[in-house]
């Protein structure tokens, strides 16, 4: 099955979840084992010899993977940083340069600053809405990718795809996309020319809350290869029931983002007229720098909201202990809304650096409850 035959939704449901030939259960089995009877010496049966190195439930579940993001190879890691740093030691050497969003995600930033880092890989954050600034940054036969988020995370900032890709491959480099805020539902990062798409399949692809994990989607089989190879010697696997709860969860993706947009396009409308509102940050708006570039890439602008309180911090951090509904907790994605103080929760380790958030922020993952239940909590938090 792939993308070339079936529309998204269809995909989501089936890819990789064919009915089981022995049984004929239809929704694929959670294989939890860690090895598996050789037929005979060095004939293990169907490739299957140690579930690190292979799993059935996870095969589903990258087969799935691949399919809705219309990529070559897909493979699920024990967690979205797992992912990312398989994918950084893979393609990466001591020495080499990547440029990266000036407002990456502060788990991101963390990898690139306190780890890769002490690895000998050096980094460059600019604003990857400036091509300018990104050309800039690039030490040609040294930089070896650009890392792009689209929308960022929490400041929701948007860069353009395609004209990153054009860039990168200018300089003989790969476009890497952490496609988590927007899900392959609302964004294709492939087909706009990335060469790896990254995902958090913690938040919008398992969608429940109840499961880590994380996910590389490539556009060609020889990345992909070289990916699964250092994804066996690394050894940051996706469980066989975490990758089962996620397949399950990308079944529903596509209904549950609609809501999850409905809801948020309401919510950002309230806000945006709002006395305890100074700012609303979403790339619906018109108002938005980055909206024209996402109305182009994107189906729909997403279920993240991000907004500056006109009180500053102290205000920011009173919304959030205020809420009943929006649940004060780190993630996102999932069917409840949460909110959160960027600051001093998600992207505390960007504290005192150049992409520390601002102190009056407040981010919210919009969950699909009803709508006006939401609006209604908001109203008595905002005061």
């Amino acid at each position: 099955m792939t993308a070339n035959d079936y529309g998204f939704d269809t995909l989501a449901i089936h890819a990789g979840s064919d009915p089981d030939p022995r049984t004929g259960a239809v929704v694929p089995p959670i294989y939890q084992t860690s090895t598996y009877a050789q037929d005979a010496v060095g004939a293990p049966r169907l490739g299957y010899e140690y579930s690190r190195s292979g799993n059935p439930t996870r095969d589903a579940l990258q087969e799935c993977l691949a399919a809705i993001e219309g990529g070559r190879r897909g493979l699920a890691f024990a967690s979205g940083l797992a992912a990312e740093d398989t994918l950084l030691r893979a393609v990466c050497r001591p020495g080499d340069h990547v440029v990266i969003p000036g407002d990456a995600y502060g788990g991101t930033y963390r990898l690139f600053a306190k780890v890769a880092e002490n690895w000998g890989l050096s980094w460059t954050a600019v604003p990857l809405d400036d091509l300018d600034q990104v050309r800039a940054a690039f030490r040609p036969g040294v930089t070896k990718m650009i890392w792009a988020e689209t929308p960022t995370n929490p400041l929701l900032n948007v860069a353009d795809i395609a004209a990153l890709a054009g860039l990168a491959h200018e300089y003989d480099a790969l476009l890497v996309v952490d496609n988590t805020f927007a899900s392959p539902y609302l964004q294709q990062p492939l087909a706009l020319g990335a060469d790896v798409v990254v995902h958090s399949t913690t938040k919008y692809l398992g969608g429940h809350s109840d499961v880590v994990g994380g996910a590389l989607i490539t556009a060609t089989d020889d990345l992909g290869d070289t990916l699964a190879f250092h994804q066996n010697a690394m050894g940051a696997v996706n469980g066989p029931f975490d990758a089962w709860l996620t397949l399950r969860g990308i079944k529903t993706l596509g209904v549950r983002m609609d809501r999850h947009c409905d809801n948020a396009e309401r919510i950002v409308g309230y806000l945006n007229e709002h006395e305890a509102v100074s700012e609303v940050l979403y790339p619906g708006l018109e108002s938005h720098p980055g909206h024209e570039v996402a109305a182009k890439q994107m189906q729909r602008f997403g279920g993240m909201v991000s907004f500056r309180a006109a009180g500053g911090a102290e205000k920011a951090i009173e919304i959030c202990n205020r809420t009943k509904l929006f649940v004060l907790a780190e993630s996102l994605g999932g069917i409840e809304s949460l909110i959160e103080h960027p600051g001093q929760m998600t992207h505390l380790s960007a504290a005192g650096s150049a992409l520390e958030v601002p102190a009056d922020l407040v981010r919210l993952s919009v969950g699909i409850e009803t709508v006006d239940d939401l609006l209604a909590d908001l109203e008595q938090a905002l005061g």
